[in-house]
């Protein structure tokens, strides 16, 4: 299961690199300088960007530390984003890595990060036991991604509609769920912000979607949902079809014991 949850991965990030690096919900997104700003690194840090996707988050942090490894387990995304990157940040390495099972030693990095990439993990627990490991004592580990509310009816709702949405989509877990993997790995909440994102239909759907059944399948899901669902999703609808969506984003910076 987990590597059937990998191939859909490298399938749907390999097709679709160039549109992750210009992706504006991706590149623009107002958390994007509140990373430096949460983690305050020192200019000897040596940091780790796991799945760095289009590497915005590695763009943002990288002229802040001394060296940044950028990861992905997509060897085309991960190509693409370094034509993209190395000429301007000479500081940044890329590593085709898997975020379940990290190519670094115990203790390595200062700082580590994980931009909008969590919900595609087949196994989030070995992920953050991952983070914990290749962190060194008193390291920082900041994580932004999409969560699920804790209520079950809202949460299966909106992992239906990313499911629907993206093939590789796995699950999104609730701000609690995290709470307990950070917990069990030895890493200390310091601080966190939980947001509404909204994306804008058509481009949010179109960029991952394969088939014109496919887009459709999402906006029925969206339009058949109840009222209570369409309120907390602020679901937008003008002329039968759905103009935006909010979810929610949660950004958490933690600290190794």
């Amino acid at each position: 299961m987990n590597d059937e949850v990998k191939r859909k991965v490298i399938d749907q990030f390999g097709k679709n690199a160039e549109k992750y690096v210009t992706s504006e919900t991706h590149a623009k997104g107002e958390d994007l300088p509140v990373i430096v700003e949460w983690l305050n690194p020192s200019k000897k840090a040596v940091a780790l960007d796991i799945a760095t996707g289009g590497g915005h988050a590695a763009k943002a942090l990288s002229p802040f530390v001394s060296h940044l490894f950028a990861t992905d387990l997509t060897k085309d995304m991960l190509s693409n984003t370094a034509r993209h990157l190395k000429d301007t940040y000479k500081n940044i390495s890329f590593v085709i890595a898997d975020a379940e099972e990290l190519p670094f030693l115990d203790g390595t990095f200062d700082v580590v990060t994980c931009r909008i990439a969590p919900h595609h993990f087949p196994n989030p627990n070995a992920f953050v036991r991952e983070v914990a490991r290749v962190l060194k004592p008193g390291g920082a580990f900041l994580m932004i991604d999409n969560v699920v509310p804790e209520d079950h009816q809202l949460a299966e709702f909106m992992n239906t509609m990313e499911q629907l949405r993206d093939t590789s989509h796995n699950r999104c877990l609730s701000v609690n769920e995290w709470r307990m993997l950070f917990s069990s790995s030895g890493l200390e909440e310091l601080q966190s912000n939980l947001f509404k994102k909204t994306y804008t239909f058509p481009a949010w759907v179109e960029r991952t979607t394969e088939s014109e059944e496919q887009i459709r399948s999402v906006y029925d899901h969206i339009l058949h949902a109840n009222k209570d669902i369409q309120s907390y999703f602020q679901v937008k609808v003008e002329d039968d079809t759905v103009t935006s969506v909010s979810i929610d984003e949660w950004m958490v910076l933690c600290r190794k014991k």
